[in-house]
């Protein structure tokens, strides 16, 4: 059994990136897995500013939702983080998340496996790239971690626009499989 958090950054209800994590929790958790989905919607996280204490220290000198997140993240064998794309890359309050992940750094962290989920409206192959290529930027900073499967699903653009859609059940299958 593995720890799984998926943390969902949609700031949308019924958004379709937040489906897409759900979906994987649903297989996570079919195969016997602890699971946890943890929405950022309205979660009071503030901007890093970048002083690095928190690279002594483990923490972080601002205290918010942040910090609750942070220590799920350190316990977790599984990490999966689910996005809509906006213009290209990962939506900034998952961005500003993983920047106060920070003090995870320095830290003894248990994940090792590490999934992205991602939704636009666009559909073309090379719409989820710099997405998935900037999460694996913050995936590469740990050592002990890798990504080891991502998800993209194009053309689906109002809330629940992505229900009954294929893509829905290879979630389902990539958490079934973790």
């Amino acid at each position: 059994m593995k720890k799984v958090l998926v943390i969902s950054s949609s700031l949308r209800k019924n958004s379709n990136s937040e489906w897409l994590a759900v979906s994987f929790a649903e297989g996570a958790k079919s195969a016997g897995n602890e699971v946890e989905i943890i929405s950022l919607r309205d979660k009071e996280i503030k901007f890093c500013i970048g002083c690095l204490a928190c690279q002594k220290t483990q923490r972080c000198f601002m205290h918010d939702d942040a910090d609750v997140i942070r220590e799920k993240m350190l316990h977790a064998d599984v990490l999966v983080f689910a996005t809509p794309i906006y213009y290209y890359e990962i939506s900034g309050i998952l961005k500003t998340m993983l920047d106060r992940a920070n003090p995870l750094y320095s830290s003894d962290y248990q994940f090792h496996e590490i999934y992205a989920l991602a939704t636009a409206a666009e559909d073309e192959s090379h719409v989820p790239e710099k997405t998935f290529s900037g999460i694996e930027g913050w995936v590469d900073c740990f050592e002990k971690a890798k990504l080891v499967g991502t998800l993209f699903c194009g053309g689906v653009t109002a809330p629940g626009e992505i229900n009954d859609n294929v893509k829905l059940k290879e979630a389902y299958e990539m958490g079934r499989n973790i």
